[in-house]
């Protein structure tokens, strides 16, 4: 098998696995569902198409937590452009200033083609909601005869500079992982309905998937400063000003 790794960070991320009329939570790290999402859009799946949805949604997927960042509250609402009348007024819910390390294993035609689409996508990349592009590529790296537990435990500590000066004095930082079992390996673990089954406009649904709980150590060196980033130049658009 193969793995591909993401580099999930921004000023902004917001990962809901499920929302009850104006109340939109998110969880505390990226679910399945979003982060296949994103994979989908760079590839140019378009949101009917079921078939290429559920090839996609086989692969394993698993995230590490490298900043937890925090989550913080915003009031929206909406005013129509001719009747001026308003939305009701929602409750949404972020994470600020978090990084995740979020990995997918699958055949190694697939992790390439991924990968390619990542650093040339048909639709840019965003952090579970429209309105959070990722301050970094999030394109990390693709690792062949690999499985994603060797791979979340050997990438190098993503955390912000900043958030690495906080754990000054640490040789190693343990970091929580959360992944689906291996087959039938460890299958105990919590149920979170965030299984992609169709991402239609008109009715998406979502199954039931396991995710199991983790600590893993890595060398609190980290990784070098990632390099600035345009969410949008790999489109080839001109930048509004």
């Amino acid at each position: 098998m193969s793995v591909l790794t993401l580099r999930l960070a921004g000023p902004l991320q917001s990962w809901g696995s499920a929302a009850r009329f104006t109340r939109r939570t998110t969880e505390n790290a990226p679910t399945k569902s979003g982060v296949i999402g994103l994979l989908a859009g760079a590839l140019g799946i378009e949101r009917g198409d079921d078939g290429a949805l559920e090839r996609l949604a086989a692969v394993r997927f698993g995230v590490r937590v490298d900043q937890p960042g925090t989550r913080v509250r915003d009031f929206q609402t909406a005013h129509h452009p001719v009747t001026g009348s308003s939305m009701p007024l929602s409750e949404r819910f972020y994470l600020a200033d978090a990084v995740f390390v979020a990995a997918v294993e699958g055949e190694e035609t697939l992790i390439d083609s991924l990968f390619a689409a990542l650093r040339a996508p048909v639709f840019p990349p965003y952090l579970g909601r429209r309105s959070c592009p990722p301050s970094h590529p999030v394109e990390l790296a693709v690792s062949h005869d690999a499985d994603l537990e060797d791979v979340l435990g050997g990438t190098p500590w993503q955390a912000a500079a900043w958030y690495r000066r906080t754990r000054r004095g640490e040789t190693l930082v343990p970091l929580t992982v959360l992944r689906e079992p291996r087959g039938r390996e460890d299958g105990d673990g919590d149920a979170l309905r965030d299984q992609p089954l169709s991402f239609s406009s008109a009715h998406r649904r979502h199954g039931l998937r396991t995710v199991c709980a983790s600590v893993v150590d890595v060398p609190a060196s980290g990784a070098t400063a990632a390099p600035g980033h345009d969410p949008m130049a790999a489109l080839g658009e001109e930048p509004i000003r």
